[in-house]
C-alpha cells in the first residue's frame, strides 16, 4: 500500500513545487511592477513641483519717483527686459512724477505696449501724482491703479525754446491728444476724458478716475491691489485676454544701477548748474596758476559731467552765451576800475543765464531762482576778486632775481674807482661805477652783469623803469 501511494505522493509534491515556483515568480513580478510605479510617481511629483515653482514667478517692482527723462526710460526698459528673461508674471511700476519730456514718455509707452510681460502702473503712496507725462504712462499700462489720495492729469504739452505760433501750438496739442486716444482706446478706457486731460489740462482724483473708467482699481496697498485683480481678466495691447493671480506672490525690488543713479542726480537742472559753475571756477584757477594740476583736473571732470547732463536736457544755448559773457565782465572788472559796475552786470547775466539754462516742460525740470542767485552772487564776487589779484600781481614791480635788483639803493663799502664793493639788498656785491664814488656813499643799481652790478651815485642817478 505504501508503494501504491508513493507515486501519488510524488506527483502531488511535484505539483506543490511547481505552484511554489509560480508563486515566487509572481511575487517577483509584483515587486518589480511596484518599483516601476513608485519611480514613475516620484518623477510625476517632481515634475509637478517644478511646474508649480515655475508658475509661481515673482512680481518685479520698480519705483519711478522723479521727472520722466532719458534715465527713466533706460531704467524701465532694463526692468522689462529682466522680467521677460526671468519669466516674471508682471512688472509693477510704482509712480510719483510731475511729468517730463515728451520723447522719453513716448519711448516708455513703446516699451510698455511691446512688453511680453504684463505691466501694472500704480500711482502711490498717498499724495503722489501722475502729472502731465505720468498720465500717458498710466493709461498705457495693462492695469492702471491709484492709491487713495493721489491724482492724475494736467497733460497739456508745454513747448520748449520760446513760444511758437498758434499753428505750431495746435500741432503739438493734436499730436499729444492722438497719442492719448491711441493708448486709451486699446486699453478700453474713457477716451474722451483721457483726451480732456491733454486739451483742457484736466486733473482727476483717484475716485474720479475710477468712476469715469480712466483706471481699473483704487487700492491702498500692493497686496490689496493684487487681491482685487485675482480672477479678473484684462486685455493686453495686442488684444489677448490675460488673468493674473498675484495675491501672496513674492515681490522683488529692482533698483537703478550706479550709473543710472548718478545720471539721475546730475540731470537735476539745479545740480547741473552748480557742477558747471564749479568746473568753470576750477579751470579759471588752473589758468591763473599753471602747473597746479588739481584744480584743472577737477574742473575738466565737472565740465564733462555738466556737458553730459546738458546733452540729455533741453538746453538754451543763448543762456550758455550769457554765462560766458558774465565771466568776460568779471575779467574786465579786474582790468578797468568800474567800481563794481562790471561785476554787478556779470552777476545779473550769470543769474539770468542760470535761470534760462534748462528750458524744461515742467518747473521741476528748470533751475530755481534761489539756486541761480545762490550760485551767481558768490561766484561773481569770488571770480572778480581773484582776477583783480592776478592783474595787480602782474602789474607789480618784480622783487626777485636780477630784475628785482635794478633800482635798488645800496652803500659803497669801498672806493669805487671804478670797481669796488657795494652792499645791496643785504648782500655784498662786486660793483663798477660810471664815476668815482667814495666809501659810505649811497649808490643805485642800474644794471646787472652776472655777479657784477653797475651802479651810479644816487644824486646823479636817473629814474629806472622796472
Amino acid at each position: 500500500m505504501k508503494r501504491a501511494l508513493s507515486p501519488e505522493l510524488s506527483a502531488l509534491s511535484s505539483r506543490v513545487s511547481v505552484l511554489g515556483s509560480r508563486s515566487s515568480v509572481s511575487s517577483f513580478r509584483f515587486s518589480f511592477l511596484s518599483k516601476r510605479l513608485a519611480s514613475r510617481f516620484c518623477l510625476a511629483a517632481l515634475t509637478s513641483l517644478f511646474l508649480v515653482a515655475s508658475c509661481s514667478a515673482d512680481v518685479l517692482k520698480i519705483i519711478v519717483d522723479d521727472a520722466i527723462q532719458p534715465v527713466t526710460t533706460e531704467y524701465i526698459q532694463r526692468a522689462l527686459e529682466t522680467a521677460h528673461r526671468e519669466k516674471d508674471q508682471a512688472v509693477l511700476i510704482e509712480m510719483n512724477t510731475p511729468g517730463g519730456l515728451v520723447e522719453s514718455t513716448r519711448e516708455i509707452i513703446d516699451k510698455i505696449v511691446a512688453s511680453p510681460v504684463s505691466v501694472i502702473v500704480y500711482v502711490t503712496p498717498a499724495g503722489s501724482r501722475a502729472g502731465s507725462a505720468g498720465i500717458f504712462i498710466l493709461e498705457a499700462a495693462d492695469v492702471a491703479a491709484m492709491a487713495p489720495g493721489t491724482n492724475a492729469g494736467a497733460a497739456h504739452p508745454v513747448t520748449l525754446y520760446g513760444k511758437p505760433d498758434d499753428t505750431m501750438i495746435k500741432k503739438i496739442e493734436n499730436d499729444a491728444a492722438a497719442l492719448m486716444r491711441s493708448v486709451a482706446t486699446r486699453r478700453g478706457r474713457n477716451v474722451e476724458l483721457a483726451e480732456s486731460a491733454v486739451r483742457e489740462s484736466k486733473s482727476f482724483t483717484d475716485q474720479e478716475a475710477l468712476d469715469k473708467k480712466l483706471i481699473d482699481y483704487v487700492a491702498p496697498t500692493e497686496q490689496d491691489l493684487f487681491r482685487q485683480m485675482s480672477g479678473k481678466s484684462f486685455k493686453r495691447f495686442d488684444g489677448t485676454a490675460v488673468t493674473l493671480d498675484l495675491a501672496g506672490q513674492p515681490i522683488r525690488d529692482y533698483e537703478m544701477t550706479l550709473k543710472e543713479r548718478i545720471l539721475s542726480y546730475i540731470m537735476d537742472p539745479n545740480i547741473t548748474l552748480i557742477i558747471l559753475m564749479i568746473g568753470a571756477l576750477c579751470l579759471y584757477v588752473e589758468f591763473n596758476h599753471p602747473g597746479a594740476v588739481v584744480p584743472g583736473t577737477i574742473g575738466v571732470i565737472f565740465i564733462v559731467l555738466a556737458a553730459f547732463a546738458m546733452h540729455l536736457l533741453p538746453i538754451r544755448y543763448a543762456a550758455l552765451a550769457m554765462i560766458f559773457v558774465a565771466f568776460l565782465l568779471f575779467a574786465a572788472e579786474a582790468k578797468f576800475a568800474s567800481h563794481g559796475v562790471l561785476t554787478a552786470g556779470g552777476i545779473v547775466l550769470l543769474t539770468l543765464g542760470g535761470l534760462l539754462l534748462v528750458d524744461g516742460p515742467i518747473p521741476e525740470m528748470r533751475v530755481r531762482f534761489l539756486t541761480a542767485v545762490a550760485v551767481a552772487v558768490p561766484l561773481g564776487i569770488i571770480t572778480a576778486f581773484l582776477m583783480g589779484i592776478a592783474v595787480r600781481a602782474r602789474r607789480n614791480k618784480i622783487v626777485t632775481g636780477e630784475e628785482g635788483l635794478i633800482g635798488e639803493i645800496g652803500t659803497a663799502e669801498t672806493l669805487l674807482a671804478p670797481a669796488g664793493k657795494v652792499f645791496v639788498h643785504g648782500e655784498l656785491w662786486d660793483a663798477i661805477s660810471t664815476a668815482p664814488i667814495p666809501a659810505g656813499e649811497q649808490v643805485v643799481v642800474s644794471q646787472v652783469d652776472g655777479l657784477t652790478l653797475r651802479v651810479e651815485p644816487v644824486t646823479s642817478a636817473k629814474p629806472v623803469m622796472a
